[in-house]
């Protein structure tokens, strides 16, 4: 339990701009200034409010194009499949595999 506690005070001193870029971004984030320096000191790049983010989007878009496909197989299976369908269905993955190029591109610039 003891390695837990925060017990050893550091001080730092930042320039007026880099104090205002600390607290902004901390607040973003939802953190105190503590807790993101910390994050930052830290070096996990799962942890990164910014690629939590990012990866919390695509899985909701992915999700959302997912129950889109879905009911195309639901279709299909019942007999009801279309052309109509089969081109819903390219373009539904088309902007699947674009939103995760995005969020390759976003995380890798992070």
């Amino acid at each position: 339990m003891a390695d837990k506690v925060h017990c050893i005070r550091k001080t730092l001193r930042l320039m007026p701009e880099e104090a205002k870029i600390l607290a902004k971004k901390a607040c973003d984030n939802g953190m105190n200034e503590a807790e993101y320096i910390r994050l930052l000191i830290s070096q996990k790049p799962n942890d990164y409010p910014e690629v939590r983010k990012i990866l919390k989007e695509l899985i909701n878009e992915v999700n959302r194009i997912g129950i889109n496909i879905n009911q195309i197989v639901f279709n299909n299976n019942a007999g009801l499949y279309s052309k109509e369908d089969k081109t819903q269905l390219i373009a539904y993955m088309r902007k699947l595999n674009q939103k995760v190029d995005e969020a390759v591109v976003k995380i890798g610039n992070q």
